[in-house]
């Protein structure tokens, strides 16, 4: 996985104000309860103590400091200065300009339990909690960015830089799909592996190659289809996959790789790592088996159904070799 994967509005706004705050965030990160106002209102002068407020509320909201206070949104400092009875605003701005406020923002992490992303323990917790995150999902890392993001405000830990943690995410998501990979090939024989392989090329004489024929499956209400639909199975279960690689592994990151299988051109899986290549294939295999037998039973339902019928409809004329279907994808 790329380790640029953030869009340009993620970028922007980390760690920043991109509009007013609303209504309801106001009041859930910006209230001043009697345990702040006893710590604020030791401050000395309207402008250190309104700045000292506005920087607290700031590391509740956004999960870090700002370094320039000037782009605290107007409606946080009239909100704010309401609780303090602070009628003058004009007074932030004495502040951010002063040297105080470096002092208030080692005291307010001192106070309030803030630590910094280079805490091993905040680390380790959020890198285990990303960890289940992605073994057992399947996120795109953009919103595995976000949620680390809600999950660091949470718990107090001030946010690092975007690039910072965009590389903690890849690196984690990483590490669970080499895992998944890892899993998914422990076993197989070179034997399977050069079975598996010769998916992707097309025989002697033929047009596509073997993955694109298994990939197809019935499409016409006729008893040579049966036969080929059960053909596909057998061709499945020659591979010789056992079913128990994929007991450990949840069934969410097996359709992942199985539908990538199930949709992308062979040679762009050909082109894939070694390792990777073959878990997909397998993983394609396994869910593969599935959906033959029940392409199989649909299809053999719908001939049985039709044989039954035959006496009470008309004749079909001659030449008739079957009639079309349309059999729903099963890689979804």
């Amino acid at each position: 996985m790329p380790i640029g994967f953030l869009t340009v509005e993620q970028r922007r706004s980390h760690g920043c104000f991109n509009a007013e705050p609303s209504a309801e965030q106001l009041a859930r990160y910006f209230h001043l309860d009697d345990s702040d106002r006893a710590i604020i209102d030791v401050r000395r002068g309207d402008h250190n103590r309104l700045g000292f407020a506005v920087q607290l509320c700031t590391a509740r909201f956004l999960g870090t400091f700002l370094e320039d206070l000037s782009d605290t949104p107007k409606g946080v400092i009239a909100f704010v200065g309401r609780q303090l009875d602070i009628s003058n605003l004009a007074a932030f701005a004495d502040y951010y300009h002063g040297v105080t406020r470096k002092a208030h923002t080692v005291e307010i992490r001192r106070r309030y339990g803030f630590r910094d992303f280079s805490d091993e323990s905040a680390r380790f917790r959020l890198n285990r909690w990303l960890y289940a995150l992605c073994w057992t999902g399947t996120d795109r890392p953009g919103m595995l960015f976000d949620r680390a993001v809600a999950w660091l405000i949470t718990h107090k830990v001030l946010l690092p830089g975007a690039t910072v943690l965009e590389r903690q995410v890849a690196r984690i998501r990483n590490r669970a799909q080499e895992r998944v990979w890892s899993l998914l090939t422990h076993g197989i024989s070179a034997e399977t592996t050069a079975k598996l392989e010769a998916l992707l090329r097309i025989p002697d004489g033929g047009h596509v190659s073997v993955l694109d024929r298994l990939r197809k499956g019935p499409f016409l209400r006729s008893a040579p289809e049966l036969v080929r639909a059960l053909g596909r199975i057998d061709n499945v279960r020659e591979l010789g996959i056992n079913l128990s690689v994929s007991s450990r592994i949840p069934p969410t990151r097996i359709q992942a790789l199985a539908r990538f299988a199930a949709t992308a051109k062979a040679s762009a899986v050909e082109r894939l790592p070694d390792e990777r290549r073959v878990a997909t294939l397998v993983a394609f295999i396994l869910n593969l088996e599935t959906v033959a037998l029940d392409d199989a039973l649909d299809l053999l339902d719908i001939v049985i159904t039709e044989i039954f019928l035959m006496p009470r409809t008309p004749a079909r004329k001659p030449g008739f070799v079957g009639s079309r279907i349309l059999m729903q994808p099963r890689f979804s």
